[in-house]
């Protein structure tokens, strides 16, 4: 299981050095379009990529820092043993079998997409299109690896409480 937290932690790593390339691209491309009057449907395209990294990756972070969404009016009251019970019907109920499904349907999404050859249909825009459609997969199989992870641990918190 340290394998699965080290992994998920340098994804998390990767995703902040992603989401400040993009802030930067953000900077530049505003930058050019407003005081220069230039601009690059291929770089406005590279913005949509960089931020589906960051959401896409963001989220078995989340999960591993437990920053994800919880309903805390009523988790707050809730005791360990019960937040305990909660993690693991969540993960092995609800997160994995959700994320698995998003894994093999996007496995087919980037096949098509790959044999396809998929481009932006838009003049200048990029190319390989199933490089980011990839993203789907990789991103709920991390996914996957996290709520397993997480299941355990609430499993070991739950027995010791």
């Amino acid at each position: 299981m340290q394998f699965i937290d080290r992994a998920i932690k340098y994804l998390g790593y990767f995703t902040a050095f992603v989401l400040s390339l993009l802030v930067l691209l953000i900077v530049y491309d505003a930058t050019a379009r407003y005081l220069f009057a230039t601009g690059s449907v291929a770089l406005q395209e590279l913005e949509w990529h960089l931020f589906d990294v960051v959401i896409l990756f963001g989220i078995a972070y989340a999960l591993r820092e437990d920053s994800h969404v919880h309903v805390d009016i009523f988790y707050a009251s809730f005791s360990q043993k019960t937040k305990a019970l909660l993690g693991i019907i969540s993960s092995l109920f609800f997160v994995l079998p959700f994320s698995l499904l998003l894994v093999y349907i996007g496995v087919d999404f980037v096949s098509m997409s790959f044999a396809q050859n998929e481009a932006s249909s838009d003049p200048g825009g990029l190319e390989y299109r199933f490089l980011v459609k990839s993203l789907l997969p990789l991103s709920f199989a991390f996914l996957v690896l996290q709520s397993i992870k997480e299941a355990q641990v609430n499993f070991v918190k739950w027995k010791s409480l």
